[in-house]
């Protein structure tokens, strides 16, 4: 297939985790000979960090302004087989309308970033998708499973809302030998989020703050100097580029999960994080959501803590044969159903579903036609339906 896609970003993973996750899905597609165009807003905060400017599985298409790019957005359009937008993509509503306009065989919205999505669609709010677009989409691909993708067909129209959830690259993740530079006791990686702040300082900085002796790292971007109560023994690394996660993950006792409040509040919305790092071998003390059993099995591939003693009884209590155990246990359920390769034959299941659903509207339609044209003869696709 042809396949043109309009996400954030997936030239520069900085303060975003829309890159990593496309870079994994492409790629695999790509080894299943797929050809793939991404436009991608040239945004300044992404130019000056960019850590995969030339992807070798797509070809990337910069544009500054989407009145200028839509000539070639157009030309791409006209002869795809799938046409995708992501969540979050800055002319997002101006892309909705080409895309449902186009002829493209199957549409689909993918939303990495569902809960916030569905409370932006309820309040009215249009910054990437208007609620009367959603019903335009043959596909809705969400990061999140459970409940919300019936909530988004009743409320909104959505035509087919399914999950298709984050992944990562087997030939990237895979436990490495232990770096001095990354080696903790406990780390967390992930960009600053006010609602995600308290959880952090409850289940990071205030184990710091009673566990002098040991290390903790804070990665991810946007904290606030000001604000921030970091003590001596967390180390902040302000940006990790990609590359370096793998070693980040095998190189941290345990690394901590944590979920913002929309995502929690409708559950069954995995992180990259988690199968990253599961894919490395490392240790998960995660905040509780539902859903989050249907990922990984708690107490034996991924331990839930909700407060500084729980994080510190686990830090000090739990010997390296635990330890290692349940870091392999999770290796293993991610590689049996979370990988790249994996997540890239899903979506070739969803639009092969929704090809198969759209041609037969199409076909139907056509037949009512011709049927028209003869007198005394009802519609021929209700005649179909019924026999």
């Amino acid at each position: 297939m042809k396949i043109v896609i309009f996400g954030l970003s997936i030239t520069s993973s900085w303060g975003n985790g829309h890159a990593t996750t496309y870079r994994a899905l492409l790629a695999a597609l790509h080894r299943r000979k797929h050809k793939i165009v991404f436009f991608e807003k040239d945004e300044p905060w992404y130019a000056a960090n960019r850590d995969l400017p030339q992807p070798e599985f797509c070809d990337v298409r910069l544009f500054e302004k989407w009145e200028s790019a839509l000539p070639e957005v157009r030309r791409e359009l006209a002869d795809c087989d799938v046409a995708v937008l992501g969540s979050f993509f800055p002319c997002g509503v101006r892309a909705a309308d080409d895309i449902c306009r186009s002829r493209v065989p199957v549409k689909a919205f993918y939303d990495i970033d569902t809960p916030i999505t569905f409370a932006k669609l309820r309040s009215g709010e249009s910054q990437y998708l208007r609620t009367d677009q959603v019903a335009g989409f043959d596909l809705y691909l969400s990061f999140t499973g459970g409940p919300i993708l019936q909530q988004l067909q009743a409320e909104f129209g959505a035509r087919h809302a399914v999950p298709l959830y984050c992944s990562f690259e087997p030939s990237s993740y895979y436990p490495r030998p232990i770096s001095r530079r990354f080696q903790c006791d406990l780390s967390y990686m992930g960009t600053y989020a006010a609602d995600r702040q308290a959880k952090l300082d409850e289940l990071l900085l205030a184990p710091a703050q009673r566990l002098s002796n040991h290390k903790f790292i804070l990665a991810g971007p946007q904290y606030p100097r000001k604000t921030l109560q970091r003590p001596k023994n967390v180390k902040h690394i302000v940006h990790l580029s990609p590359q370096f996660h793998p070693q980040f993950y095998s190189s941290s006792r345990f690394t901590l999960n944590l979920t913002r409040k929309e995502m929690v509040s409708w559950g069954y919305s995995p992180s990259v994080r988690l199968f990253e790092a599961s894919a490395c071998g490392c240790t998960i003390l995660s905040d509780a959501w539902p859903g989050l059993d249907s990922i990984l099995e708690i107490g034996e591939e991924v331990l839930l803590t909700e407060n500084t003693e729980q994080t510190c009884a686990l830090l000090e209590g739990m010997d390296e044969e635990q330890v290692r155990r349940i870091g392999k246990r999770a290796r293993e359920r991610v590689l049996a159903e979370h990988s790249s390769d994996q997540r890239a034959q899903q979506f070739e299941n969803y639009v092969a579903s929704a090809s198969r659903r759209g041609l037969g509207a199409r076909e139907l339609k056509n037949l009512d036609s011709l049927a028209g044209e003869k007198e005394g003869r009802g519609s021929l696709s209700t005649n179909l339906i019924v026999q």
